[in-house]
């Protein structure tokens, strides 16, 4: 013999689910989430070490890393406004101005000033770092 399982009989209507966002908004937080890379400590000390090196990067890496600096630089600056330490704390503020500033530079097309802005940059990249995880806003990276 099987035990009957007891009926319940639902008696208030309830509405059909809608999403909240429409086809062409769902779309596009789908492109986002796909396209998001994750905060990568290691990569962005790893790229500082290059460019602040006692050996210049060879002459082919400039344009690869003043991509990754700038990538590295976005990343911090939304954390720093996402955990309002750019509201709070004028230090970071004024490393997120420099960082939005050297970010807009393009890089020169001579090698000594192109080794210069690189490290600019990375010391940019470095002193943000720094103050969020100060800030403790980041951990320390690894």
């Amino acid at each position: 013999m099987s035990a009957s399982a007891p009926m319940c009989l639902w008696a208030h209507s309830v509405e059909r689910w809608q999403p909240p966002l429409g086809r062409e908004a769902l779309e596009d937080v789908l492109q986002k989430v796909r396209a998001w890379q994750p905060f990568d400590g290691g990569a962005l000390l790893d790229d500082v070490a290059i460019v602040l090196d006692d050996l210049t990067p060879p002459e082919d890496l400039h344009d690869e890393l003043a991509q990754r600096f700038r990538g590295h630089l976005m990343r911090l600056v939304a954390i720093a406004v996402a955990t309002r330490a750019a509201a709070e704390d004028t230090e970071t503020a004024e490393l997120i101005e420099r960082a939005r500033s050297i970010r807009s530079e393009e890089m020169p097309g001579d090698h000594r000033q192109a080794v210069g802005h690189l490290r600019r940059l990375a010391w940019t990249v470095n002193e943000l770092l720094e103050r969020l995880v100060a800030t403790k806003c980041l951990k320390e990276a690894a």
